[in-house]
């Protein structure tokens, strides 16, 4: 299997493609989608994780998250909301050590419940009770 962090696959906007870019960060299509249009929004500095963000890689990332929320909401009208995330470090389940934002389309019933959104990325926590 290629590793895809020696040389980092998002160093190299030719190998990971790109739908949308600025000065300081792209957006691609992701090769490996939890589902139909999921998107990376990626910076162009080669660091580590979002802890290693400038203010002004924040600003461009953020821009492209929002123009590529548009992008998308264009082209599949079905989509009712939105997953946003990223991984910092291997023990989170980042595999490419490259900062980068995950912009997850959701659509209603494309799981039986819903019910905590990012929590389950330890399942028994997604699904909770509210406290009266």
């Amino acid at each position: 299997m290629k590793d895809p962090n020696n040389p980092c696959l998002f160093c190299n906007t030719r190998k990971s493609g790109f739908t949308l870019q600025n000065e300081l960060a792209y957006a691609s299509y992701d090769t490996y989608p939890v589902s139909k249009h999921h998107c990376l929004i990626i910076p162009k500095r080669h660091i580590k994780d979002f802890f290693e963000l400038t203010d002004k890689e924040l600003l461009a990332c953020n821009d492209l998250i929002k123009k590529v929320k548009d992008e998308i909401k264009k082209k599949d009208p079905n989509i009712n909301g939105f997953n946003l995330g990223t991984n910092i470090g291997k023990a989170s389940g980042q595999s490419i050590l490259h900062c980068h934002f995950h912009l997850i389309p959701r659509r209603l019933g494309d799981v039986e419940n819903p019910q905590g959104g990012v929590r389950s990325v330890i399942p028994n926590k997604q699904h909770y009770k509210r406290k009266k």
